[in-house]
């Protein structure tokens, strides 16, 4: 009788599993996306932890200081100039011809492995001199502008220079998880970044209740690169240690030929991003001091969480797109990106409701949190804005999977008229400006759609003509 039992059990959690393995396949989660989708609710969960602790912790000038080291910070896009969405494509093409083998080691075809081993150092030798950049330029620019405030009750210097320096340190590993990703070990990757999150988040809240204030920005950097570099040896040592210490001596990879014509397109897309994404918060730290640009950074960065969790489904796919194209296996990867496409849009949409529902619920409390968030209107049209520009990203990433930037005219139109936007209107309010960059998404993200239609026509028919 008691085997019965024992059999019909098994045979209900077998049938449960299966259940639940259709469920999560036919909504694209596998283990990246499940771990991706993890550290995004880890961020969720965290992010209001960390922007409480910041409220009760930080005067509203140190919160201003703050965001505004990570926006300034952003301004290391210059240097890197979008090599790492490029290691990613190039790598995924050359991938689609090996493997790694039981040891760890890379197997398969030769020529493939040489150009890889020639992209990964290419790519180092870029990132050590980007580094370097990054630690003096960011370090005298920021201390710079930074002196304008002339704000004596804020000790923002040594904690500036300590953070510029070790994200120089820290810009040297971006190539490795780029390769990483290209050679698609995105689920061991996703994995790590999952842990990692809740290491670095402990750091942080660690830290700002010991009194870091502004140092809380280095600590939280210093203790990822720590796990970056122990992830690195003990995961991966051996495939670093072939792309890394072994010469080319076959077929190469030829930056002038093959790389620069699509980086310098993706460098200045990626610039234009800076404009588009990063270049609020110090402007209206200029115009309108410390205090508003704590309350846009705080609510900025909660906009940018409804991103990063609906980018769980859909960047972990992305080197797939590469392979997918090496092959031309066109109808696999349009019948991927479709199901993929349609669970991030109705993601984006139902957080982005959940998050303003959150924040209009603050505001009508007059809960203490709300003060050092932006008032109900601007945040309700920024993040409007941003729903509209998140629903191109997946049509941008499958472009880009073709080693190519046809998005480069639109990249530019956007960071120019959202520049314009931010130092005009900036000097009035911030709803000003939230109205207007609303106004350029609405007219832009339409085009971004008419050239993924365009695009993929003609390259999937005559061999990649447009560019």
């Amino acid at each position: 009788m008691n085997t019965v039992l024992c059999n019909k059990h098994d045979s209900t959690l077998a049938s449960l599993k299966d259940k639940l393995r259709r469920l999560l396949y036919r909504f694209e989660v596998d283990r990246a996306v499940f771990f991706g989708i993890l550290t995004k609710i880890w961020v969720v969960l965290a992010g209001p932890i960390t922007a409480l602790l910041i409220v009760v912790r930080f005067t509203p000038e140190y919160q201003g200081y703050y965001y505004t080291f990570g926006s300034l910070l952003a301004l290391q896009i210059f240097v890197e100039l979008g090599l790492s969405t490029v290691i990613i494509q190039f790598a995924s093409h050359e991938w689609s011809k090996l493997k790694l083998d039981g040891s760890g080691s890379i197997a398969g075809d030769k020529v493939a492995l040489s150009r890889l081993v020639s992209l990964a150092n290419i790519t180092m030798r870029w990132y050590l001199v980007g580094g370097a950049i990054v630690a003096i330029g960011l370090s005298l620019g920021g201390y710079v502008f930074f002196l304008q405030a002339q704000n004596p009750n804020v000790s923002w210097s040594l904690p500036w220079f300590s953070l510029c320096f070790l994200t120089g340190i820290t810009i040297c590993l971006l190539p490795l998880w780029s390769l990483l990703e290209g050679c698609n070990q995105v689920s061991t990757v996703y994995t790590y970044r999952f842990f990692q999150g809740l290491v670095s988040s402990l750091a942080i809240w660690i830290a700002i209740l010991a009194g870091a204030k502004l140092w809380t920005a280095s600590i939280s950097v210093a203790v990822s690169m720590l796990c970056a570099v122990l992830f690195f040896k003990y995961r991966y040592g051996k495939f670093i240690k072939i792309l890394l210490f072994t010469k080319s001596l076959g077929s190469r990879i030829e930056w002038k030929k093959e790389i620069l014509p699509m980086q310098w397109r993706i460098a200045l897309s990626w610039i234009s991003g800076y404009f588009v994404f990063s270049l609020f918060t110090p402007i209206i730290f200029h115009y309108h001091g410390p205090v508003t640009a704590g309350q846009f950074g705080m609510t900025w960065s909660i906009v940018g969480m409804v991103f990063m969790i609906s980018g769980s489904w859909f960047f972990p796919k992305v080197p797939r797109f590469g392979m997918l194209i090496a092959e031309k296996r066109y109808a696999e990867l349009d019948s991927l990106f479709g199901r993929v496409t349609k669970v991030f849009v109705i993601v984006t949409i139902l957080v982005s409701i959940a998050v303003w529902f959150a924040i209009y619920v603050l505001n009508q409390l007059n809960h203490p949190f709300a003060a050092r968030l932006l008032p109900v209107l601007p945040t309700t049209v920024f993040l409007l804005a941003q729903v509209i520009m998140a629903l191109s990203l997946p049509f941008s990433a499958y472009l880009r999977a073709h080693k190519k930037e046809p998005l480069l005219f639109l990249s530019l139109c956007a960071g120019a008229l959202t520049a314009l936007d931010v130092f005009i209107l900036g000097k009035y309010s911030v709803t000003a400006i939230g109205f207007g960059y609303l106004l350029i998404n609405i007219v832009l993200i339409p085009c971004v759609f008419l050239t993924w239609h365009l695009c993929k026509i003609k390259w999937h028919s005559d061999g990649l003509a447009c560019k």
